[in-house]
């Protein structure tokens, strides 16, 4: 039987299937997940791990033909069913090629306040500017011992905007707020 609609189905290689793991520090899901994406022929094409509170995440995008993306995700069920691991996954696609952006790095370091990480989001959308990573926490100043927010924020600016103007403003936003920010270009 022939599929009636050919142009519905992605090509062989463009099955993506996006993986998230959990599990309680110190172990880590990263050995499980990786072995089963390798075991199912699928390949890895982005992973980020993180140990946030007293759990461990990861964050993984397989790629592979239609079957072993679906052999993947038998594997993860029977993974979730037989070790002490919280899964979650779906088939999605890949990230669109946005050209039209400019690498920033931001870096941000403030006296901790409820709603620091609310507000710079909410400055970058009402700006249009979209957040590609971020990682923020608190920590306790060794000097004083007062509580401190720190976060690293990549963001993708758009080609046209005046880098200056944004700059100024993100710069003043922050002076308003009494965080302490640069804003400059990523170098790879």
């Amino acid at each position: 039987m022939t599929d009636p609609d050919p142009a519905s189905r992605p090509s062989p290689n463009e099955n993506h299937l996006l993986i998230n793991a959990y599990t309680t520090h110190p172990r880590s899901p990263l050995l499980a997940v990786t072995r089963r994406i390798a075991d199912s022929g699928c390949n890895l094409v982005d992973t980020r791990l993180a140990t946030v509170g007293r759990d461990v995440s990861v964050t993984a995008l397989a790629t592979g033909s239609w079957d072993a993306v679906a052999k993947l995700e038998t594997m993860l069920g029977k993974l979730e069913r037989e070790e002490d691991l919280k899964l979650v996954w779906y088939r999605t696609g890949p990230k669109p090629v946005q050209s039209n952006l400019l690498p920033y790095v931001v870096e941000v370091v403030a006296a901790d306040k409820p709603g620091i990480l609310f507000q710079l989001a909410d400055f970058f959308d009402r700006q249009g500017i979209t957040i590609e990573s971020l990682h923020c926490s608190r920590y306790r100043a060794m000097q004083t011992g007062a509580e401190m927010f720190t976060a690293q924020v990549t963001i993708g600016i758009p080609a046209d905007m005046h880098i200056a103007a944004l700059r100024d403003d993100f710069l003043e936003f922050c002076d308003h707020l009494n965080l302490d920010a640069i804003m400059d270009p990523m170098k790879f």
